[in-house]
Order: structure tokens, then sequence, then C-alpha cells
């Protein structure tokens, strides 16, 4: 690895670091900068997911303060996160991914429109007064719904920050720096499944693994922070502007 390569490596790793401590949408930075660093696809996508999951561990333990407020029936939630990001890990494994890519643009599209319309829908689901009995139902909906992420998550990943805070606000949560964390907590449980699988069967390359590992942790360090002092509207706005990016880069890719 020269000097351009270990540079771009890195940057890529903290840029990502940042993007998923504040909105999601990091692997749309690693991924296609490994690529162009040298990698094939499945082993580009394995790498990325291992060399920025510890950022997102970085960023779990800057919002610990909001996750300590989280309902705890919500934590159900890392269940069918780790169950769906280890049959992502799998399909990554053994299944062609041409079909799969087409349907990208449309999932992330969606989620980023539902998410902008979050408030009008909890309004008129009246999700904020649900019944006890509405709430469970509400949550045992949102339980499948993240199994579902997680399988994409441990597939591909990018975009599913946007699936789970377009979820986590129909089921009732308001305040965003709590819904960040709880994102960035059930994003680690799936991705963590899935860097186990992606090391012990080798698909990932360790020389870039190691140098995006110290950019991913110092991105994601300082992502938290950031979003606190930037507030929760300025967020919702990054969240929107990250999908509709997303979205196009992937329709471009087609």
């Amino acid at each position: 690895m020269d000097l351009l390569h270990t540079a771009a490596a890195f940057g890529a790793a903290f840029l990502a670091g940042v993007i998923n401590s504040v909105a999601g949408g990091g692997t749309l930075v690693t991924f296609p900068t490994l690529i162009w660093l040298g990698l094939n696809s499945v082993a580009a996508n394995a790498t990325s997911t291992v060399a920025i999951w510890p950022g997102t561990v970085a960023s779990i333990w800057g919002y610990r303060r909001e996750l300590r407020t989280t309902p705890p029936r919500l934590f159900s939630l890392v269940f069918p996160s780790v169950a769906g990001g280890l049959a992502g890990a799998w399909l990554l494994r053994f299944t062609p991914p041409a079909l799969f890519d087409r349907l990208v643009p449309f999932l992330i599209l969606f989620a980023t429109l539902l998410f902008m319309a979050q408030e009008p829908i909890q309004r008129r689901l009246k999700t904020g007064e649900a019944s006890g009995h509405q709430s469970s139902r509400w949550l045992a909906g949102a339980i499948l719904f993240q199994f579902l992420v997680a399988i994409y998550g441990g597939y591909f990943g990018a975009g599913i920050g946007i699936f789970m805070l377009a979820a986590l606000s129909i089921i009732g949560l308001k305040e965003m720096h709590q819904m960040n964390a709880l994102r960035l907590l059930l994003g680690g449980a799936i991705n963590g499944v899935a860097v186990v699988y992606f090391i012990v069967h080798r698909m990932v390359y360790w020389p870039d693994v190691l140098v995006m590992v110290v950019g991913a942790i110092a991105g994601g360090w300082g992502g938290a922070g950031f979003a606190r002092r930037i507030g929760g509207a300025a967020i919702r706005r990054i969240v929107v502007a990250v999908g509709f990016v997303l979205a196009l880069s992937f329709f471009l890719r087609r």
C-alpha cells in the first residue's frame, strides 16, 4: 500500500464514521473508494463493513446518555437485527447481487420520503397517544420490519439508517438524538454479526481494514458530539439529503 492508497482509505473511513454518526450512509463513501483502490465488489463490501463497524461502536458510546432514556421495550429490536444481519451476510456470500442492486435505489428513496412524512403520519396514526395494545401491535410490526432491514444491512447496508429512523419515528419516538442513538445501536448489531461472518469466511482485505478502522473510530467518536451541537432539525435535513444522495447515486449506477 502506497501513501496515496493509505490516505484514501483512511480519509474515506473517517468521513464514513462522521456520516454514520450523524445520519447514516457512510458505506456510500467507503464501498466505492475500496473498488477504486482495486478490490472486487464483494471484497469491497465485506471490507467496508468490517472497517467502519468500530466507528459505529465509538458513536454508540458517544450517544450513551441518550440510550439511557430509551424505552426498554425498544431494545427488543436488537434480536431481529442480529438474526437479519446474519441472514444478509449469508446472502452476500451465495446470492448474485444483480436483482437486489436494481431494487436498492427504490427502497432508499421510499424510506427517505417516509422519513420526510413522519410527523403527518404520526398524527394520522396517533402513535403519540396510542394505547398499550396499539403500541404493542406497532412494536410487533417494527420487529418484523427491522428483521427485513437487517437482512439488507448484512447484505450491503447503505441506507439502513434511513429505514430505521423512518420506522422509529412511526412507532412513536420523537426526540431526534434518541432515535439516532437507537439507530446506531441496532446498526451496530446488524453489522457486528456480519463482521464476524465475513472474517470467519475470509472475505475481507486486511491491509485496508487496519488503516480504515482508525479513521472510522476517529470519525465516529467526533460525529456524535457534532450531531448534538447542530441540533435535531439540522440532523433531519441531513438525513433527508443523505437519503436522496444515496438514491440518486444508486440510480446512476444502474
